[in-house]
């Protein structure tokens, strides 16, 4: 089953990003090595938010990225949500 984690950023999300953005792309490297995130990105101009794309079963793994994403924990994030996704083409 797809998964979309939908984020919504704070305005100043570029000046904070930096400090941060290495162990997030590790985490989600880590997934996308396991096969569970196949696409992740944030969106352009204007970068207001990002998606990220999850495959899975357990719907848990989601939750667990939640807590664990710097992201997320150091305020980049104004909000976020997650949508079970009905792919019909591709994948």
């Amino acid at each position: 089953m797809y998964y979309i984690l939908i984020y919504e950023y704070v305005a100043d999300v570029l000046e904070r990003r930096p400090a941060h953005r290495e162990e997030h792309l590790a985490l989600l490297r880590d997934l996308n090595a396991r096969g569970i995130v196949p696409i992740a990105g944030a969106y352009d101009d204007p970068v207001d938010g990002a998606s990220i794309v999850f495959l899975t079963d357990d719907p848990s793994v989601i939750d667990d990225f939640v807590a664990k994403d710097p992201y997320i924990n150091n305020g980049l994030v104004a909000s976020w949500r997650i949508r079970k996704w009905n792919v019909v083409i591709g994948g």
